[in-house]
């Protein structure tokens, strides 16, 4: 539990920004944690697996990196495991794990990057799964009382890239454990995006192995890799827009990429837009956008954070001044 001082990120932050945190810790355990946040210099900033974030500038106050690691079986019943993990396990580690003990619910999310920890602050998503539909409940430190409380999944206020984390308790709270209810009989998710002629490509039938696999495959091919490109995934979320302006758009754009969300509104494809709109492989200086994938920004080497953000500013101008439709980042920018 040494606290450092003025230590380096760039390699604690999937953009692979050059930037300090005045003062820096991890921990291991919630007697940890709690012990640090009594003698840690504020404001605090959380890290997991550093791949939701854009670093803009220098941390002031303390960063603590989240290293609770188990993984425990904490009950089992004639359909479900229930499975506490600690915050700081790598969320694609689960999902292998999770895959090899033949537990169903997450194969859809493999590969997605970041910490387990982070995973329920901002429901994550993938192929037709969100975690709230496995999550069962999660414990947290609350930093000024430094208290420790569960919360269900109704406490969490789930929704599309959402957690009452982000909101109302924003800043507030420091996950530890996450526990989730895993199938013995998995039912497979495979509709959506392109899952179903992944199979057929690999020529494989229905398994927690070869779903997770093709989600995989398409991941790699979409996404670049953060060792080899900076970036933090998808930096934009999906916009949610009426029906009746999806229909009036459809006429103007008739290929433009949208899905049902509930029975009035319809989620927007933010890569397609960002793609119509000509920002596909564009490249200022090292900050850019990702010439297979439009929604991932990229740092191709040096770009600063700045740099970045500015990028994105631009393209949300560009896509409200095109479609009038309002991008908001998905990523958290520090």
């Amino acid at each position: 539990m040494t606290v450092q001082h003025q230590y380096p990120l760039q390699s604690l932050n999937t953009f692979g920004i050059k930037a300090h945190a005045e003062y820096f810790s991890s921990f291991s355990s919630k007697e940890e944690l709690i012990e640090l946040l009594g003698k840690t210099q504020k404001p605090l900033t959380i890290l997991g697996g550093g791949s939701n974030i854009l670093l803009t500038k220098d941390i002031s106050g303390t960063v603590l990196k989240n290293e609770i690691s188990e993984i425990e079986i904490t009950h089992e019943d004639n359909d479900c495991f229930t499975v506490k993990v600690g915050g700081g396990v790598v969320w694609h580690d689960f999902v292998m794990w999770s895959i090899e003990h033949n537990l169903g619910g997450i194969e859809n999310l493999s590969l997605i990057p970041g910490s387990v920890g982070a995973a329920p602050m901002q429901n994550i998503g993938a192929y037709g799964v969100e975690i709230k539909s496995v999550f069962q409940e999660l414990e947290a430190v609350h930093i000024d009382n430094k208290t420790v409380k569960t919360f269900s999944n109704a406490d969490c206020q789930f929704a599309y890239r959402y957690s009452i984390f982000k909101g109302e308790l924003k800043e507030q709270y420091i996950i530890c454990h996450v526990t989730f209810k895993l199938s013995k009989q998995p039912q497979f998710n495979t509709s959506y995006g392109a899952i179903e002629e992944e199979l057929k490509a690999m020529g494989a039938r229905k398994s927690l192995e070869s779903v997770s696999q093709a989600v995989i495959n398409i991941r790699q091919r979409k996404l670049p890799n953060p060792k080899d490109i900076g970036n933090s995934g998808s930096f934009f979320k999906n916009p949610t827009i009426p029906k009746a302006k999806f229909e009036q758009l459809k006429t103007q754009f008739p290929n433009i990429v949208g899905y049902p969300n509930g029975e009035q509104s319809v989620k927007i494809a933010a890569g397609w837009l960002i793609d119509h709109a000509g920002w596909k492989g564009y490249r200022k200086g090292d900050a850019g956008v990702h010439k297979n994938q439009a929604l991932v920004l990229v740092n191709y080497g040096a770009a600063q954070g700045s740099e970045i953000l500015s990028l994105s500013k631009n393209i949300q101008k560009s896509i409200q001044e095109t479609f009038e439709i309002e991008l908001e980042a998905e990523v958290n920018i520090l």
